[in-house]
């Protein structure tokens, strides 16, 4: 493979939300605590971090123990889905495919900085179906990518024909269309399949869940279609991970483990953010911490009451012991984190994302080698 232009220039960057044109430049601010460089070394992880209104997808890795960020331009970024060859964005109205060049990595600007690369290769056009959630069903190529498909209340897999195929979608939906009916949202997967879902209620109506938002939010097995646990205030964020079923209760700002056969929740810790977007990794969990909009969305949620206090970046938690053991916070440009991913095995990663000029980067073109 021919490399034409590798160089890159990742301080530079906007927070204004992405379009064909140059937006205007909005300063982003971070600050970190020691341990959450730390911790990425120590477990050899990244992550990829989604930030919603902000219009980015944020590398965060680590090289020669300092934190590193990169910002990338996808409008209205929201679901991520990771694995080694094949990174996958949800954005306004199409899902962004990002592939793996493994030996670009080291050429790229700075050199010797990178252990990662991926560039943006084709995207699927879904229109806005408000993909809240994606993940694999498999590590290899080939492997479905499942949607949680909030405007049609179902769970999608993509083929080369539709906008989506409709797979599953809860039992109390009795029809598919683009009404939001219970603003279903999170996914968990178990063994390469879908295993619970998180709704903001039970509803059947358009946008049904609002009404009852502060305790209507439950979690579905999705093989029997069977609500295990309900009363939650807009839950978000099902995991799977050892054995337990961990999720985000975001309108408490509180995340919690749910024993599915008896429904009992038990609270793990309290959070500075209103939490959405969860990845678990050996022991711990990173969750996505945000602000709370002046929205009737959010009237009545118990975290409303901690509002000035809210943060917005990524907290870690060991999940042993509930503690928050390191963290990092965007102070400006940022306020709304949608989903978190870990890239295992990748320290620094690199993205060439669909819109490079707008990254502040320039575009990376690969040819194949000559006959």
């Amino acid at each position: 493979m021919n490399v034409l232009d590798v160089s890159r220039t990742p301080e530079t960057f906007d927070a204004a939300g992405p379009a064909p044109a140059a937006p205007a430049v909005r300063e982003v601010r971070h600050e970190y605590s020691r341990a959450f460089p730390a911790l990425l070394g120590q477990l050899g992880v990244s992550l990829l971090v989604s930030t919603y209104q902000a219009g980015k997808v944020v590398a965060v890795g680590t090289h020669q123990g300092e934190l590193t960020l990169t910002y990338h331009n996808f409008e209205r970024a929201m679901g991520l889905a990771v694995r080694p060859d094949c990174l996958a964005v949800g954005a306004r109205a199409q899902v962004w495919y990002l592939r793996s060049a493994p030996d670009l990595a080291a050429r790229v600007e700075p050199p010797g900085r990178h252990d990662a690369c991926y560039l943006t290769r084709s995207s699927h056009f879904t229109g806005e179906v408000q993909a809240h959630e994606l993940a694999w069903a498999g590590e290899g190529e080939g492997d479905e990518l499942w949607l949680v498909n909030t405007a049609f209340s179902c769970l999608c897999t993509l083929d080369g024909r539709h906008s989506f195929v409709p797979r599953w979608r809860p039992p109390f939906v009795t029809g598919l269309a683009a009404e939001d009916r219970c603003h279903l949202n999170g996914l968990a997967m178990e063994d390469g399949r879908p295993r619970y879902v998180t709704a903001l209620g039970e509803t059947d109506t358009p946008q049904g869940w609002r009404p009852n938002k502060v305790t209507g939010g439950c979690l579905i097995d999705v093989p029997t279609g069977r609500t295990v646990a309900r009363g939650f205030a807009m839950p978000h964020s099902p995991r799977v991970h050892r054995g337990r079923v961990w999720l985000l209760n975001s309108g408490a700002g509180h995340l919690v483990t749910v024993d599915p056969g008896s429904g009992r929740v038990e609270t793990v810790t309290e959070l500075p953010g209103y939490a959405r977007g969860l990845a678990v990794y050996d022991r711990f969990g990173f969750v996505g911490l945000s602000k709370i909009r002046e929205t009737s969305t959010f009237g009545g949620m118990p975290i409303a009451d901690r509002r000035p206090d809210l943060k917005c970046g990524v907290g870690v938690v060991d999940l042993t012991t509930g503690r928050l053991a390191a963290h990092l916070e965007f102070v400006t440009g940022v306020e709304e984190i949608f989903d978190v991913q870990v890239m295992s095995g990748t320290r620094c990663p690199v993205l060439s994302g669909p819109y490079a000029g707008l990254d502040g980067a320039a575009p990376i073109w690969t040819v194949p080698a000559p006959a």
